[in-house]
This record gives structure tokens, sequence and C-alpha cells, in this order.
């Protein structure tokens, strides 16, 4: 989405980020005040009600959906009193509010974690905003966000793909790198919080006692995770498209089954998802579609950009089968990740699409895994690896498809790879292209003499890995109708606030070309 209409150049931009809320001034108050429609309450909220930032999400041509939550006392509740507040919001064309094109007031409610969610229309396409809240006299930090190009367009666009982020594990260094990336919006393909205990060693430490189980819980650990100051400065610097895996909720969960079925019976763990999707809602800048009713959640959805992009959002959680462990149940034609109705939108969405690129975000990866040097196949189950004839026949599916290219995460490691048709046969035709992100700081900074004992001796058996690496990072990407480069962003450590980062690879798939090669 380069090119874009807005009067501010990149440098602005950068700008805008160092100062954040020093942009505020006693014009910018004035305004609020003269504006305003929120009354005093008769107790005063306390003060810092904006500590948790602002978010913007989900990206359309006319709107975006802007986020904040009310939480004085972020790490022990939220610190709300028990009563709905009026919430004021105003987006701008510009970062000092003088050009103000909507407005308007929004319901923070206990029911919701005082979480606030504005699905704002009319806005133009292919434009940079600037957007804030105002509560009872305070005012929040500046959001800058962009909207998605006309739906004739077919400019460019600049998506950075992230996963995994582990408080315990290290600090959310690769976020500063990538808010002077300035990538048009961000995709978060699962593992945003831990659900983790508090550890005795590690980087930081969860707050709390044992796993968090109820809705509070859940809160608190949000709210700790969204203290990062550089994850909270990249949710305010572009819109995000999130979906969940498996720690948002549990490790490894499939459905309704937890991963340890014998110590959480199943009426506990319908409970436990109901507090999790609930507190995923309340903290993520996702449209009312999403609100979940009780242990049900609608994540898969479709996002276009112009006629360059079609973006398929997955859910590979709530509707898969349980997880094998053998190679010959990996192969059992009723196990399923997706589950028919996701499945069938995702499939009619492909065969549908308009786009030059069809883009699928997918928690977990789709190109095999063979983790057994030489004959034989040992394979990743918690993946697509474990659901072996869905994926075969999805697989089928993209052959079909226009330029067809899986973002993935969960593994902690950048892998990339060609899409075969059938992994089964090393001369099968090359069909697609497939990104899994490394982790924000999941693994902490890893020992790569380790990995690479591990890994290398691997390559042979998976002939269509075209990079594997246990660098810390994300990916970014810069799609035209020619091609997508991407580059692989690396930090040094994040076992320290701050970090150096680099491209440790560049890579190139080619329009009407299968694959991606390295550059």
């Amino acid at each position: 989405m380069s090119g874009r209409t807005t009067s501010s150049p990149h440098s602005g931009r950068r700008r805008f980020l160092a100062t954040g809320a020093g942009a505020l001034g006693a014009a910018a108050v004035s305004q609020f005040v003269v504006t305003g429609t929120a009354r005093a309450a008769a107790d005063p909220l306390p003060d810092g009600v904006f500590a948790l930032g602002v978010a913007s999400g989900d990206p359309l041509p006319d709107g975006v959906v802007l986020w904040t939550r009310l939480a004085p006392d972020p790490l022990n509740g939220g610190g709300m009193p028990d009563r709905t507040v009026e919430v004021e919001w105003q987006v701008a064309k510009d970062r000092g509010f003088r050009s103000i094109v909507r407005r308007g007031t929004a319901q923070a409610t206990p029911a919701l974690g005082h979480s606030v969610h504005v699905d704002v229309r009319g806005l133009h396409a292919h434009r940079d905003y600037w957007y804030r809240f105002r509560v009872e006299g305070q005012i929040s930090q500046v959001g800058r966000t962009r909207t998605a190009p006309s739906r004739t367009s077919s400019g460019r666009l600049r998506l950075a793909l992230a996963s995994c982020q582990n408080w315990q594990h290290g600090y959310f260094t690769p976020y500063a790198d990538m808010a002077e990336q300035d990538p048009d919006a961000v995709l978060f393909v699962g593992d945003y919080i831990y659900e983790s205990v508090p550890a005795s060693t590690g980087v930081r430490r969860h707050e709390g006692k044992g796993e968090p189980v109820s809705l509070v819980q859940y809160r608190n650990r949000y709210a700790q995770y969204h203290t990062d100051p550089d994850l909270m400065r990249m949710r305010a610097s572009a819109p995000w498209i999130v979906t969940f895996d498996d720690h948002e909720v549990d490790n490894d969960w499939a459905g309704e089954i937890p991963q340890d079925p014998d110590k959480q019976p199943h009426d506990a763990f319908v409970a436990r998802l109901t507090a999790a999707y609930q507190a995923f809602y309340e903290n993520m800048p996702v449209r009312a579609t999403a609100v979940p009713n009780g242990p049900h959640i609608r994540m898969h959805r479709r996002l276009d950009f112009g006629r360059l992009a079609r973006l398929q959002v997955l859910d590979t959680r709530q509707f898969r089968s349980d997880q094998v462990t053998t190679q010959q149940a990996a192969q059992d034609p009723s196990l399923t990740m997706l589950g028919a109705d996701q499945k069938a939108w995702l499939l009619d969405g492909l065969r549908r699409s308009p786009a030059r690129w069809n883009l699928i975000g997918s928690q977990i990866m789709m190109a095999e895994t063979d983790m057994l040097a030489g004959p034989g196949k040992l394979w990743f189950y918690d993946a697509w690896d474990g659901y072996q004839v869905e994926r075969n026949a999805l697989l089928k599916e993209l052959a079909a498809v226009r330029n067809p290219v899986v973002l993935s995460g969960d593994r902690h490691l950048t892998m990339i790879s060609d899409l075969k048709r059938d992994f089964a046969n090393p001369s099968s035709q090359v069909i697609g292209a497939e990104f899994v992100g490394t982790s924000i700081s999941s693994n902490g900074d890893q020992d790569q003499a380790a990995f690479h004992a591990q890994f290398d001796p691997l390559v042979p058996d998976n002939p269509h890995w075209k990079i594997i690496d246990a660098h810390r990072g994300y990916h970014l990407f810069d799609i035209d109708r020619g091609g997508i480069d991407a580059q692989v962003r690396i930090v040094d450590t994040v076992t320290s606030p701050k970090s150096a980062a680099r491209t440790l690879a560049r890579l190139r798939v080619e329009n009407g070309r299968p694959g991606v090669d390295l550059v």
C-alpha cells in the first residue's frame, strides 16, 4: 500500500512514532472539551485509564477497527469501577487533529472488561489516519492507522508477519525494528500470550500464580504483555490482523479437548475456553463479528487489498480433530484441521478470488517437516503433517489457484519452503510458497550451534526447504503485481530491552512461477 495518498512521508511517520502521546497539547485538549459529549461522573475515574495504549485492526478500503481498553490498574483486573463509561473517539487526517473526519462515542462496559471497539467507516481508501480516545478529561496516546486500497487498486502492499511472543523468554525487541520499517499492516498468526506458569528463571516473569483459567486471569496476562513498550508502540503504528493458536488458551488444545484431559474435565475446559476467547476479543482490534458466544468465536475471515492481494485468515484450533501421535494415524481421512464449514469457506474464497496474490494466514506449518534423517519419516503432528489427507486435498486445490502463498508461525523458526503438490513424491509439482515466521521472543536467544546440529542433517530429507534459521524476529513482505520481495528480519538478542536488527536473508516469489527463491 505504498504510493499512498496521504501527504505524510515515512520520515514524518517516524517522527510520529518517536513523539507518541507527546503530540497532544492544549489545543488537542480544548478540541475534545468543545466537542465532547461525556458527562463527568459522580465518582471520577482513577488516573491512567489508557495504560494499555491504543490499537487498530482489520483494515478495509473505507474503514478500520479502533481499540483501547480502560485499565488504570491493568495487572489487577483493570481497576475500573463497576459501571459503564462513555468514551469519545476522534479520527483525523493529521497528527495534530486539525482536520477531524470522524468522531463519536462508544460504551466501555464492565461485561467486556471496559474494552472499546469502534468500527469506523466512511474513510478514504489507501490513506493514513490518526486517532485517539478521551474519557472524563483523560486523553489516550495517539495512534496511526491505514486503510486498505480501493477494490479496483493493484498497487503495492508492505506486510509484516509475526507470531509467538513469550514474555518470559525475552523482550519484544523485534517490534522496535518493525515500527521503523513502516508496514501497511501486521499479520499476527498466533501465540500472542503464553498461558505458562510463572517461571523461576527467565528474562521476565509472568504475574500471578499457575496458569490462567479465569477471565480475570487471562485479562491480567494480556495486560502484562501490553505493558511491553515495543509492542505498545507497534500496536499504535499500523493496523493489526490477528488470530490465535494454542497458547492463548492451553498448549496443544484441539476443539474442546485440552492438552491434559485427565487433569481438565470437559466442563472445566469449556469454561476456560469461554474465558480465553472473551479475553482475546477484549484485547484485540477485531470487529463485532468476533464477539464470542460462550466457547465459540468466529475468527476466520477474509480481507482484500484491492485486486493485488486477498488474505484469508484461518482458525486451525477451534474445529480441529485431536492431534495424533503416529504416522499411520496422521493419514486417517476422518481427521480435520479446519472443519467442514471453514474448509468450504476457504475454498470458495480461493476459487472466486480476483486477486493477483492469494495469501493464507495459517497458525501452523503446511509444508512437510520430516524430522527423521535417512529412510522413513517422522512428522510434526501438531502441524498440517498430522492431518495428511485434508492437507493433501488442500494442496491439490492450491495447484489451481493463482499465486498461493501461505504465511504461518508456531515453530519459533524461520522455515521457508516450496509447497509441493505431493510431498511423498520428491519430483512432485511445486504449487506455491510458504513462509513460516520465526518468533518474536519464544525460545529466547537460541543456541545456534545446537540448532544446526539438530536440523542440518535433516535438510536432504526436506529438499523443499529454502532457508531454516533460529534467530528471533519477523518477516517483511513487499508485494506488487510482479512479485513478492521478502526479508527475514532478525535481532541480535531478546535478553536485553534494546537490540540491533538486520536482514538475515532476502527471497523472491515471482508472479506466475510457483515457489520461492533466495536472492
